[in-house]
């Protein structure tokens, strides 16, 4: 099993094999559809289509876009359309951005939000996020729209919480350790006035209309999905999951409901991170898609203690043999669900775990190979993978201060949130490795399973993998 998703395919290869024909046709099944064709992305089975034809996609992690969007001092609407002109240009055409942001007492959360502490919206981060949105659909790219956070860097729950509550945990305090931030951020999904409150914001949201297209959200193609929640976990303990669970799965189900009645358009998406964020349970994932159009997987070898970012070469087989499983178990609960699946958050560091642009990106290369080699392979054998969001982009941004860190009022937004260090997961500019990895995997995704049946591509891919392996040694994923 492991060796399944452990080489590299040869792309280019693979591309001229298919015909530079059949590349400039089926590379635009990710681009907006001609007029008089359903624009929307629907689901069909374990894929996505658009405009008749299918979509699947290769993307990033762009959290910040309403930021830069703003009209404001902490914007930068230069900058957005630089960014978003890089990204198309390497193909990435799917994007996954906020689009909320509590404020409140929780450490380490951005200022401004889309929400102040006592719950008044703040205009200009909306129509900052008009205006990305304009600048996405303008390119012909289409977003996922996040509506709010379990963890702390964008205040989500917990501020919630606070507002309601008047206490609160703090991610990382030595008081309370793990798992007592999860175990205390679970509490939102019984508590009802903090339910209200994020009822209140998704009427806002998926009912709004854009202030720079003049285009309801719920009418604009440039909409993929709208998503409940970054990374909602049902608690951290089995005990506290055990507790949370039935309010856990009314919140979604319930939700889910209350999206579709505003917009039935557009997908609605949950932003799980897979088993490992239900403690490892997979009843726990297959019943709370069970209303979602489909399933997410994040994979975050180093967060979870997979490798050591010390000794990324010592722990590098044993990490990779893991993220080898937890993609297969991903991609059986979605094929069970009948659902399609897609990596939408993988990230890994940089050498040393160091996180200046400078610093080679070795292992990263290595990681990304694995996750794009599986969504690549399932693909080809008629699988539920459809698309693949890396975290994250940084761009042109670079950090302001020596020890890496983020002080709210630098704006130069990355990848990384203000609570990590800034360069730890995101690509820059400058990563040329990392980005010619994604325009490769970006033409070959468009491309694989195209006018040949599964069993045909799965044969012409082996060769060309074994060619790759036996003349690209050094770089061979074992």
């Amino acid at each position: 099993m492991a060796q399944r998703y452990g080489f590299p395919i040869d792309r280019r290869t693979l591309l001229a094999g298919l015909g530079a024909t059949g590349v400039a046709t089926l590379a635009g099944c990710a681009s907006v559809p001609p007029p008089g064709q359903d624009a929307f992305i629907r689901r069909a089975g374990t894929g996505f289509t658009r405009g008749g034809g299918p979509y699947r996609w290769t993307g990033a992690n762009a959290w910040y876009a309403a930021w830069l969007g703003a009209d404001a001092a902490y914007g930068d609407r230069a900058r957005l359309g630089r960014e978003l002109d890089r990204l198309k240009a390497i193909g990435v055409t799917n994007l996954r951005i906020m689009a909320s942001g509590e404020e409140g007492p929780v450490n380490n959360s951005i200022k401004p939000g889309f929400i102040d502490a006592e719950g008044a919206h703040n205009t200009v981060l909306l129509e900052g996020l008009d205006y990305a949105m304009a600048e996405i659909g303008k390119r012909g790219m289409v977003a996922v729209l996040c509506l709010t956070n379990f963890w702390e860097w964008s205040g989500g729950m917990m501020n919630r919480l606070a507002r309601a509550t008047g206490q609160w945990t703090d991610m990382n305090d030595p008081a309370k350790p793990w798992p007592a931030f999860p175990d205390a951020a679970s509490a939102f999904y019984s508590n009802e006035e903090a339910k209200a409150g994020y009822y209140d914001w998704v009427r806002t949201m998926v009912g709004r209309i854009n202030s720079v297209t003049g285009k309801p959200y719920a009418e604009d193609p440039a909409v993929m999905a709208w998503q409940h929640c970054n990374e909602p976990r049902p608690g951290g303990s089995a005990a506290g999951i055990e507790a949370a669970l039935p309010h856990y799965y009314e919140w979604i189900d319930t939700t889910a409901a209350l999206i579709r009645e505003l917009d039935p358009n557009h997908l609605v998406s949950l932003g799980h991170e897979g088993t490992q964020g239900a403690n490892g349970r997979e009843d726990v994932v297959a019943r709370a898609h069970r209303n979602i159009d489909y399933h997410t997987a994040h994979i975050w070898p180093l967060n979870w203690g997979w490798v050591d970012g010390k000794d990324l070469a010592g722990t590098w087989t044993e990490g990779k043999r893991k993220v080898d499983d937890y993609i297969a178990t991903a991609i059986r609960l979605s094929s069970e669900a009948g659902k399609p699946l897609a990596f939408e958050e993988f990230g890994f560091p940089r050498d040393g775990e160091l996180y200046d642009p400078a610093v080679p990106t070795t292992f990263r290369e290595r990681y990304y190979r694995v996750i794009y080699g599986a969504a690549e392979q399932s693909l080809a054998e008629g699988g539920p993978v459809a698309g693949t969001n890396f975290w994250a982009w940084n761009g042109e941004a670079r950090a302001k201060h020596p020890d890496f860190r983020y002080r709210n009022g630098d704006n130069a937004y990355m990848g990384d949130p203000m609570h990590e260090p800034q360069g730890w997961y995101g690509n820059f500019d400058s990563d040329a490795a990392i980005i010619a990895l994604v325009r490769e995997h970006a033409e070959a995704f468009a491309t694989t399973g195209y006018g040949r049946s599964g069993a045909a591509m799965r044969s012409a891919i082996r060769p060309r993998q074994a060619a790759f392996s036996s003349s690209h040694s050094s770089n061979v994923l074992v």
